[in-house]
Formats: C-alpha cells, sequence, structure tokens
C-alpha cells in the first residue's frame, strides 16, 4: 500500500484483540511489523502465524522499556498505540490504585512510547502515529470514570502533538472505537452477568445497544480505519478522533 509498503511498524498491545488485526492488517499491506507486549505468548503466535515479523516483551507503563525495545528492533516510521485495558467501578469505590493502573496503560505509556519513536519520525520527514483511543474519549460511561478520564487524556495527547508536528510531515491521529468484540469486552460480559445475574447472551446485549447498529464492532474494522490513516492517501487527516462506532457519537 501508498506509503506503507516497507516502513517499519510498532503496534503495542499487539498480541490480541485490536492490537492483532492492526498488526495484521499493516502486515498484509507490506509494512514490517513488530508487535510490542507483557505477555510473550500470544506476541510469539501473531509471529508465528504471520501476522507481524518480530516481537518485543515489553511493558509500556515501565518508563525506559520502550526505548530499550527501540534499540534491538529499530525504530519505527509507524507507531499504533493499541495497549490498553478497562476496570469498572463506581467513582466513590474507584480508588487510587485504580486511577494509577488506568492512567498508565491507557495514557502515560502512549506517551512513553510516542516520546521514543518520535525523533525518528521528524528526523525522516515522515511518521504515523495513531492511538486506539474508544468512543469513551468522546463521551462519558457510568462506572469508568478513571477509564474514561484516561481515554479523554489520550485524545489531549493526540490534538495537542498533532498540532506541535504538523508541519514536519509527521500526523498523529486517534481511532474511537465503539464496545468491540475483544478480551475487553469479555470481561465486561462476565463482570455484568456476575453483578446482575444476566445471561451472557443479555450482557452482550447490554453493549451492543450503544451501537445504532445493534452489534458489536470488530477489530478488523477498527483495523481498516488504522491502515487507512496510515497511508500517503491520510497525509492531510491529522489530529482527529475518528469514530468506529455504528454512529453511536453524534
Amino acid at each position: 500500500m501508498d506509503g506503507i509498503t516497507g516502513r517499519h511498524a510498532i503496534v503495542t498491545g499487539g498480541g490480541t484483540g485490536i492490537g492483532l488485526a492492526v498488526a495484521a492488517i499493516l502486515t498484509r499491506a507490506g509494512a514490517r511489523v513488530t508487535v510490542v507486549g507483557r505477555r510473550e505468548a500470544p506476541l510469539r503466535v501473531a509471529v508465528d502465524s504471520g501476522q507481524a515479523n518480530g516481537y518485543e516483551i515489553v511493558d509500556v507503563t515501565q518508563e525506559g522499556a520502550f526505548p530499550a525495545a527501540l534499540a534491538r528492533c529499530g525504530a519505527p516510521a509507524i507507531l499504533v498505540n493499541a495497549a490498553g485495558a478497562a476496570e469498572s467501578a463506581p467513582f466513590l469505590k474507584t480508588d487510587e490504585a485504580i486511577w494509577e493502573r488506568m492512567l498508565r496503560v491507557n495514557l502515560l505509556g502512549a506517551a512513553s512510547a510516542t516520546r521514543a519513536a518520535l525523533p525518528s519520525m521528524l528526523e525522516a520527514g515522515w511518521g504515523r502515529v495513531v492511538n486506539i483511543a474508544s468512543t469513551a474519549a468522546l463521551r462519558g460511561y457510568p462506572y469508568v470514570t478513571a477509564y474514561t478520564a484516561a481515554k479523554h487524556g489520550l485524545l489531549g495527547l493526540t490534538r495537542a502533538l498533532a498540532l506541535e508536528v504538523a508541519t514536519r510531515g509527521v500526523t498523529v491521529n486517534a481511532v474511537c472505537p465503539g464496545f468491540t468484540e475483544t478480551d475487553i469486552v469479555a470481561e465486561s460480559v462476565a463482570r455484568i452477568m456476575a453483578k446482575t445475574g444476566r445471561s451472557e447472551a443479555e450482557a452482550r446485549a447490554e453493549l451492543a445497544r450503544h451501537n445504532p447498529q445493534g452489534r458489536l464492532v470488530q477489530p478488523e474494522e477498527v483495523a481498516a480505519t488504522v491502515l487507512f490513516l496510515c497511508g500517503n492517501g491520510a497525509s492531510a487527516i491529522n489530529g482527529r478522533a475518528i469514530a468506529v462506532d455504528g454512529g453511536e457519537v453524534p
């Protein structure tokens, strides 16, 4: 694909879910893809199955871990920050530990990875940073205040950095999926079942109802949007939040 073939792409959270779908579609488009994550097993599967070219075991929440990985695998022209996690609790039971975890994995981890990857993009005069945010970055959801605040922060990072590098050949954008068929949603379904006694089908329907199409988004649909943003045809798209949500967010 124009602008992607031969480029080195790094996808954080690339062993499962949206990250894995992004890695696969970039690989098919001709990029050399390195998947990054904390667990070796799914990363190895991604490489062995041909969905990525290499992997690095990295906890993006640990300062200094990402630069060490770049020293081993090389700087990327494309960085997709797909690592993320969600925890739910009423606000008054959302303690400091939850806030710390949500901010570190959903916001500070992306900031750390971008800080390490950006210099080589600026030097080359070409680069793509795509942050996987959420519709939670565009609206509020109850019982996930820390997660929602972190995703709002990720969108703020996207918009501010996009303006900072706008004349340097680098674009920074966010993709904001609605409820997507991933492990995070599977965990949400399990919580709904445990707390309400609903069946799995009823719990899934509760999440799917947010989407006017009445379904969960598929990871491949999110990945297709990322692929577009990484190509030369999206060079004028910068600092944007693109919702992939069936029309949930106006």
